[in-house]
């Protein structure tokens, strides 16, 4: 147990001792700002590292040089570019390489996965997913339950108790099965982007196997942040997008994972594309969708190249620090700032009061911390940002902070409490 001290000195001698320090390197900061500028939002947008900008030149290089032939004879053919990502993906999410791919965007994904995953017949009709989930998220469920000619009441929304901030793993336990057959799928975000609460996927993978239900995730506020296990878990599929805790460019490409159970099934049901049909007979351009095994029969069209080189570069940035390393940093990281705000908050009761509504425990969080400034709010906000702190405000009165082990340090952590406290005057 580490005894944190709200002095620089003491943040100067954890990242002396912080055996992933280099990394922070290997990313570019922005310098907008007359302030330097204290980064603490990878949990919207992560940073670039620098070697993402010669992984894309070397593509346009390619592109420049060989024309379509670059599918065949590119350094890395683009004619079997996410091969390329499937390794490290796969390692970032605790799955079999088969059971993953990157393609496409998050939410597309998703419907993707639904098409094949939520299939509404008799009495099981019904979605159940958290209160409060990230809006598109909502949209997609909402729009699927209407697809398929259901009420509105299908999707069964677990929220907190009255005057709680966090949803209790029990009544989402209780709610699966209490809805038991007339449960027909799961989706919930593995970590809720507003308070940055992480779910038991395990545990909720299988209750609502054990009523028969199917089982997803998402997680854009997981992957690279999390310590996944998919595989293990018995999960039936998730998607996460690439360009938060992951750092591969804004509205970049997404990850699909389908557990290997279901890896062969050609008559399960899905939207098909060229892409993920199987790649031996591609193109002879045949009528009749014969879908790849694993996670590949997903993909509908040709890789995008450019946005996947950028995921590259970070994937092995991830690949050579190792998630347990990092989950191992994340968690002192996040436990340090926390230390520093709570220790400010009862400094100055008279000011303001901080509430941190994300989980004391580290087996229920990670890297993001959300505040609630009680009679401060945005205007308080609005005074981090003047100050260099680029953090992010939810409505109606959140403030996320990410400290993302990768690039960000202990001692950013101690001068966001400085300019937090001065913020307060």
């Amino acid at each position: 147990m580490i005894s944190f001290e709200n002095t620089l000195d003491f943040a100067k001698k954890m990242d002396n001792q912080d055996p992933l320090k280099e990394y922070r390197n290997r990313f570019h900061f922005p310098d907008f700002h007359e302030k330097t500028i204290r980064y603490f939002t990878g949990n919207s947008l992560g940073l670039q590292p620098k070697s993402t900008k010669q992984y894309i030149q070397e593509e346009l290089d390619d592109w420049a040089k060989y024309g379509v032939e670059g599918h065949f004879m590119s350094r890395r053919p683009w004619y079997s570019y996410h091969e390329n990502l499937s390794k490290y993906t796969a390692e970032i999410v605790g799955a079999k390489p088969s059971e993953v791919v990157v393609t496409h965007s998050l939410t597309t994904n998703l419907h993707l996965l639904m098409v094949s995953f939520y299939q509404p017949q008799g009495k099981r009709t019904k979605i159940i997913c958290e209160e409060k989930a990230f809006p598109s998220d909502q949209y997609a469920l909402e729009s699927q339950i209407k697809h398929h000619h259901l009420p509105k009441e299908a999707l069964v929304e677990v929220g907190p108790r009255e005057g709680e901030h966090l949803i209790r793993e029990e009544d989402i336990l209780n709610k699966i099965s209490e809805v038991g057959d007339e449960l027909a799928l799961v989706m919930i975000g593995g970590v809720n982007y507003y308070t940055g609460q992480l779910f038991d996927m395990k545990k909720i993978a299988s209750a609502g196997h054990d009523v028969g239900a199917i089982v997803g995730f998402d997680l854009a506020h997981a992957a690279g942040n999390i310590n996944l296990n998919l595989h293990e878990w018995g999960v039936d599929f998730a998607a996460w997008c690439g360009y938060k805790y992951l750092n591969s460019s804004p509205g970049g490409v997404s990850g699909i994972f389908v557990h290997q159970r279901h890896e062969d099934k050609p008559d399960l049901n899905r939207f098909a594309g060229w892409w993920g049909h199987d790649k031996e007979s591609r193109f002879l351009m045949e009528p009749g969708f014969k879908p790849m095994i694993g996670a590949e029969g997903w993909q509908l069209s040709n890789a995008p190249v450019l946005g996947m080189a950028a995921h590259l570069a970070s994937l092995e940035i991830f690949h050579e620090a190792g998630m347990e390393n990092i989950g191992r940093k994340r968690d002192i990281l996040t436990a340090f700032l926390e230390f520093i705000i709570e220790d400010i908050s009862e400094r100055n009761k008279d000011k303001c009061e901080f509430e941190i509504i994300t989980p004391k425990s580290i087996e229920n969080r990670g890297a993001q911390l959300s505040v609630l400034a009680h009679g401060k709010g945005k205007k308080m906000f609005d005074k981090l940002t003047e100050q260099g702190v680029i953090a992010d405000w939810r409505e109606p009165n959140v403030i996320r902070i990410a400290p993302a082990p990768l690039y960000n340090s202990f001692e950013d952590c101690w001068y966001f409490g400085e300019i937090l406290e001065k913020a307060l005057d």
